[in-house]
């Protein structure tokens, strides 16, 4: 199957630069982009901020990147997954910006639909508000959160046409979807790349127009029956 969109992981991530900003989808490792993930720590991009759910586990996924002492910012709603994340802020090797789950996805949905931010309830009156901005709206506390965007996004999906339009698998959807609309620039990692034309449309959640490379994924999906 040829697709020009298609490429190595080493020469997808090459587009990360030093100081980037990256989006990296996953929930745990489920849905994460592990084979992207891979080769970003073979490669020589550091001092990286990532927004993503979470820095993986110890020494697998985001938390190799970790262990490399690449990562300098973590923006996240769930790091407890990843206890050296807690001990690399301890020693002052990582920079830690913690966000309710919702408000972080609503950050980057907004980041990838134009809006600059929104104010929301949650974590209102918390240490989560301290040094944010604040409003009184009828009765409540409100917070202002900015959007959040990348310079590139890592993504995984289920299935490409060869366009770039994205089918994924269960929950593995999790963030990626709104994150292929943040970024720049945006790397999918997919199991199969397929004819154009095979897709169902009713299917298809990232349109092509978001997607600007596909790389075939080596760690599969897992429990993926034939013919999803």
């Amino acid at each position: 199957m040829h697709s020009s969109k298609l490429r190595t992981a080493a020469e997808a991530v090459s587009a990360v630069r030093d100081g980037d900003t990256v989006m990296v989808g996953g929930f745990g490792l489920v849905g994460a982009p592990l084979t992207l993930i891979d080769a970003l720590a073979a490669s020589t991009a550091k001092d990286l901020t990532v927004i993503s759910n979470n820095v993986g586990e110890p020494g697998r996924g985001l938390g190799v990147l970790l262990r490399q002492r690449r990562i300098r910012r973590a923006i996240g709603s769930f790091f407890t997954s990843n206890p050296e994340v807690a001990e690399a802020a301890g020693r002052g090797e990582l920079e830690v910006e913690l966000l309710p789950q919702g408000t972080l996805a609503e950050a980057i949905r907004a980041g990838g639909a134009g809006i600059a931010g929104f104010y929301t309830p949650t974590g209102a009156g918390t240490e989560l508000a301290r040094g944010r901005e604040t409003r009184r709206i009828g009765d409540r506390e409100y917070v202002f959160q900015p959007a959040l965007t990348a310079d590139v996004a890592l993504i995984r999906a289920h299935v490409a046409d060869e366009y770039g339009n994205l089918v994924y698998y269960k929950t593995a959807r999790n963030f990626n979807p709104i994150m292929a609309t943040a970024a720049r620039h945006v790397i999918a990692e997919v199991d199969e790349v397929v004819p154009a034309g095979q897709l169902d449309p009713e299917r298809i959640v990232t349109p092509h127009l978001y997607v600007d490379v596909l790389v075939i994924a080596t760690h599969k999906l897992e429990g993926v029956p034939r013919g999803v």
